[in-house]
């Protein structure tokens, strides 16, 4: 049975789909377009040419049996045309391979351009987008439009789009070589094109809706794969192959039904395509014997023309003359191109379709909303002077200052220090759930506040929405007692470092991927960054220190060393506010001493928010909020939280579990 339709789904490419693309590809490759066009038409003229050559040798030859020429010889006049059509049909033949290669080759340059700019503008608008679409999209869905819905776009545009140009201009003109030579034959082909119209049209809606859907299951299959590499030790510790498999297979299958049931009613078009045109051959050929045999009149435009040429000149004017085999003959060939140009033509519109579907999930990347950034509040550089006052300069100091636009031209600026304030903040993912209830906190310069409570209590999200990842629902969260939303992104996210649970490593060197946390630090300052945190000492111990390549998210480190290497990377920004999400919660005992020393050094004289599971490492913290359900339930210093004896306590004592 076929697949039945997922209810909800967008079965078909968006309205306009086409139209866009073309307006782009337009825009940008104008003239090369019109160049393809141009000898696109040149070379279905070189094709159309073969049906009126054999036409035109038909008429002489069979002039050259009404000579009655002695001995079979062939009369000097006949044998000077025949060499004529041999020599403007080599011209013509060679006019069109001529103009094949140079549209293929300009096709070729249009698309390959055309992709890289595409894959351009994805990847930097991807870098536009808010968070939200990352948590609502799977990562391999979105990794399935960079090469699937891409390489579908490729097809289209460098074969699809050129060959049904090329096929449609074939169609038309076989039209208007048929009515020029009989307007009988023309109809007994055009009665078979609205079959073969009718064919395509109605398949082609069926096949529509199946290779969109087969675009979507083909990127939830390579989301399912990314998935389970990522992974696969969990699913082989606890032996969890067969469900794995299991999942695989539900996808594999839906991407395979898709599939099937797409390129059935796509692949079937062309024979059934292929056999009308055949059957019109054979009713061509019966029909038009019987019409020279009985000498049937045969109305054209051709005869028109003669004839009114023949009136202009005062001869007798010849209007309709009998059926001729040259004329059979000529409707002959005509009729294979037409039904095989309609054919390949329908085949096109199947690979269109696709494209089209491709095409569709790539502009709806590209449509997504930005991330909203209404900031003017910029960072800058900032001069101190002994007497304590500062000036904004262009040095690369280690200082900084918020510069502040008012409404009334002046300036104002604010030294960043690492003041954060949540007053009364409510937020929810959507607007009908809240998960953060009445959240109050204050960070001052200097201060270390830890975050406390169960998996799903609201620690990460408070982090999330101090670095504007997420925009708050209610209440106001201010930066230095600026309103975060009047700071610019860029210039907000600068100031904060962060260190997460989740190391995410690059390929590239172990210098680069600390250089990652300020592109324009020193190699002297990464190598102070890894003192910092106490990594120094294992990179140097490295096969090439640390111009050592990291590869596969630094698979070639243990995972207390890539988390190292983490902090180094938010040791070397060198931002007054830190963000340390469970960031020693991946690393040993040993290990987790190790850093200690380091990371009190990093903390030092910045604002610190640490999310932990070990309470052994936020003791420390001036003050340390437990948080239940998205509501501070609790908030104290570690002796004041001890004395109430409060959940915290209870944590604290072990008389019940974080999760």
């Amino acid at each position: 049975m076929p697949p039945r339709m997922p209810k909800g789904q967008q079965t078909k490419a968006k309205k306009g789909t086409m139209k866009r693309l073309l307006k782009v590809l337009f825009k940008n490759y104008k003239w090369y377009l019109i160049a393809s066009a141009i000898c696109i038409l040149l070379y279905s003229i070189g094709n159309l040419a073969s049906s009126i050559f054999v036409k035109n040798i038909t008429a002489i030859i069979e002039q050259g049996v009404l000579a009655k020429e002695p001995l079979g010889g062939v009369p000097e006049n006949i044998a000077a045309l025949l060499l004529n059509q041999f020599i403007i049909i080599g011209v013509i033949y060679l006019i069109g391979l001529v103009a094949a290669f140079l549209y293929t080759r300009l096709m070729t340059i249009v698309t390959n351009k055309y992709l890289f700019t595409l894959r351009k503008q994805l990847f930097e608008h991807m870098q536009t987008l808010p968070i939200k679409y990352f948590d609502t999209h799977p990562r391999g869905d979105v990794m399935s439009l960079y090469t699937n819905d891409v390489d579908t776009m490729r097809q289209m545009v460098s074969q699809s789009l050129p060959s049904a140009l090329q096929t449609g201009t074939m169609v038309i003109g076989t039209i208007g070589v048929m009515l020029y030579n009989s307007l009988y034959l023309s109809l007994i082909i055009f009665f078979g094109a609205i079959f073969m119209l009718l064919n395509t049209v109605n398949i082609s809606k069926k096949s529509a809706k199946f290779f969109l859907l087969q675009q979507k299951a083909t990127g939830k299959v390579e989301g399912n794969v990314e998935e389970s590499i990522n992974g696969l030790k969990v699913i082989k510790v606890f032996s969890h192959e067969e469900k794995s498999i299991e999942d695989f297979s539900k996808l594999n299958d839906e991407l395979a039904d898709f599939s099937t049931q797409a390129n059935i009613n796509s692949n079937i078009m062309m024979p059934i395509n292929g056999n009308i045109g055949n059957l019109l051959y054979v009713v061509l050929a019966l029909v038009g014997v019987v019409l020279v045999i009985f000498k049937v009149p045969n109305p054209s435009i051709e005869g028109v023309i003669k004839g009114v040429i023949s009136s202009i000149k005062g001869e007798e004017a010849t209007w309709i003359t009998p059926m001729a085999t040259s004329t059979i003959l000529l409707f002959l060939v005509t009729c294979r191109q037409f039904t095989n140009n309609v054919s390949n033509f329908s085949q096109q519109f199947s690979f269109i379709i696709m494209g089209q579907a491709g095409a569709s999930r790539l502009f709806d990347l590209i449509d997504e909303p930005s991330e909203v950034d209404e900031g003017y509040v910029t960072l800058v550089h900032i001069k101190k002077h002994p007497d304590g006052t500062f000036e904004e300069t262009t040095e690369n100091t280690r200082d900084y200052a918020w510069k502040h636009p008012h409404g009334d031209g002046t300036l104002t600026y604010t030294e960043l220090k690492g003041d954060i304030v949540l007053d009364h903040v409510d937020f929810g993912y959507r607007e009908d759930h809240i998960v953060l209830h009445d959240v109050s906190i204050y960070a001052h310069p200097g201060q270390k506040i830890a975050f406390v409570g169960a998996t799903g209590a609201g620690k990460t999200t408070i982090t999330n929405l101090i670095n504007r990842f997420y925009n708050i629902a209610d209440g106001k969260i201010r930066y230095d007692g600026i309103n975060i939303n009047k700071i610019k992104l860029d210039d907000l996210r600068k100031s904060l470092g962060i260190v997460l649970q989740d190391t995410n490593l690059f390929t590239g060197t172990v210098m680069d991927n600390i250089r990652y946390g300020r592109l324009d630090a020193t190699d002297e300052e990464c190598i102070e960054a890894s003192k910092i945190a106490n990594a120094y000492d294992f990179i140097t111990r490295l096969p090439e220190g640390f111009n050592t390549m990291l590869v596969s998210d630094g698979a070639n480190l243990s995972q207390g060393q890539r988390q190292l290497l983490s902090i180094a990377r938010a040791a070397v920004s060198n931002a007054p506010v830190m963000i340390l999400d469970e960031a020693t919660s991946s690393i040993d005992t040993r290990t987790e001493k190790l850093v200690g020393k380091g990371m009190d050094n990093l903390m030092k004289g910045r604002t610190v928010f640490v999310i932990a599971h070990r309470l052994s490492t936020v003791q420390d913290s001036q003050a340390i909020m437990v948080l239940d359900h998205g509501r501070i339930i609790e908030r104290g210093t570690h002796e004041q939280l001890i004395e109430q004896k409060g959940v915290y306590y209870q944590l604290y004592t072990g008389a019940f579990e974080l999760e």
